[in-house]
């Protein structure tokens, strides 16, 4: 494939198409002895270069692994959040019972 000047011209493939690779890349990983393997044999069926397949692969568990650091990041904030409204929530049931026992204190005097 050239582009009119002589120089090949990559082909362009589609985030859907490239997505659908890598899930199949990962689907076949049981089936070989090595990640290697598994992305000749899924890019002979779609028509890529294993070069180019592997790519995608790492570009995918890059965004997966920094997609976790970020769901890690916000359930340690949702956690610490907890921990606050439980403290709070204790405060409030304690300060509660104080005045509640300082009212039947004060009304059983008069």
């Amino acid at each position: 494939m050239t582009d009119g000047t002589g120089k090949r011209r990559r082909p362009q493939y589609s985030a859907e198409l490239r997505g659908r690779a890598v899930r199949m890349v990962r689907e076949a990983l049981p089936d070989h002895p090595s990640r290697w393997s598994a992305v000749r044999s899924v890019a002979e069926k779609i028509g890529c270069t294993a070069q180019t397949l592997q790519g995608w692969v790492g570009k995918a568990e890059q965004a997966d692994a920094q997609q976790m650091a970020e769901e890690r990041a916000r359930l340690r904030a949702l956690e610490r959040e907890v921990r606050e409204l439980r403290q709070a929530n204790e405060i409030l049931r304690k300060a509660s019972a104080y005045f509640a026992a300082a009212e039947l204190d004060r009304r059983s005097k008069t």
